[in-house]
């Protein structure tokens, strides 16, 4: 699941969000945690123009803070951006970042990664917007290299030129997973030759088996090879009969209904669904997650 609280975009924030804090995500990543969820995602956005704030909302926590201070209070919970806008830094930083979240989380990191949408973020930062997609895809390239196994990575690019740099200490893990994120064509493209994963941005149920079977189109005539894992952003949740309005596209219903359900995703060829649940208050959101893992996870 992506957390609560750390992003409150009127889109899909509750109402109980903009008074909680630091105590509350550490709650909720500790029912994700006891639950069996296998990861707590955090987003990423730099500063917000008055244009969208009414929108999107200024409240963005730093994912590589949150991550990492969220890693302090949990045990096996993995930790995942979604997504980080790596082009608005360079990769070398990017790699710092997330190189010692990994290693002082124990290997828990999963990168993920898109273009941005946001204007204004790139030009304050001096980031060419215009050429953000052609950028991320470098900077996937240098990220691989500057999270991989070496103590001096080297990348020669167009946009990144390095060697001789020694980064320590590196990440736990062996290969960090890099999932990129965006449904556009672009994106979908970036997924099945760049990346690990793909996290879809919001597509529905009926438009994911065409994503997906060109995303497998994609990565053959690429020669992609590898474990490769398809995600998808589930409807609203509530486990058990609500007793208020939940909204009409929320799917409630008793653990076995909501199974079949979510079911239908591996149908399609999802690999991990991310799940947002309905609540009034934070007590109501960790009883969700604690329902679900309890009693809608092992049926899937």
């Amino acid at each position: 699941m992506q957390l609560p609280v750390q992003s409150q975009s009127t889109l899909y924030a509750e109402p109980w969000e903009a008074d909680a804090g630091p105590e509350d995500l550490v709650e909720i990543a500790r029912a994700a945690d006891r639950a069996g969820f296998a990861y707590i995602a955090s987003c990423d956005h730099v500063a917000i123009p008055r244009r969208l704030a009414d929108a999107m909302g200024t409240v963005w926590y730093d994912p590589v803070a949150t991550l990492a201070f969220l890693a302090g209070v949990t045990e096996r919970v993995r930790l995942l951006s979604h997504v980080a806008v790596v082009g608005l830094r360079h990769p070398l930083l990017t790699a710092k970042q997330y190189a010692t979240l990994d290693h002082l989380a124990g290997g828990r990191l999963i990168l993920g990664v898109g273009a941005g949408h946001v204007r204004e973020e790139f030009e304050v930062l001096r980031v060419d917007f215009e050429r953000r997609g052609a950028v991320l895809d470098e900077c996937v390239d240098a990220l691989r290299a500057a999270l991989g196994p070496e103590e001096f990575p080297a990348h020669h690019g167009k946009a990144y030129d390095f060697e001789g740099l020694g980064q320590r200490p590196r990440p736990a893990q062996a290969r960090v997973p890099v999932w990129v994120g965006g449904s556009s064509p672009a994106a979908v493209r970036r997924a099945a030759v760049r990346g690990d994963g793909w996290l879809p941005q919001g597509d529905p149920r009926d438009r994911l088996p065409g994503q997906i079977a060109r995303l497998r189109r994609l990565r053959e005539e690429a020669g992609a090879t590898g474990p490769f894992t398809v995600g998808a952003i589930t409807e609203p949740l509530y486990v058990g009969e609500p007793a208020w309005d939940v909204g009409r596209r929320t799917l409630s219903g008793p653990p076995e209904a909501l199974a079949e359900s979510l079911r239908a995703y591996a149908a399609m060829g999802v690999d991990q669904v991310q799940v947002r649940f309905r609540s009034r208050v934070r007590d109501e959101l960790t009883d969700q997650i604690g329902e679900f893992g309890e009693r809608v996870g092992p049926l899937l």
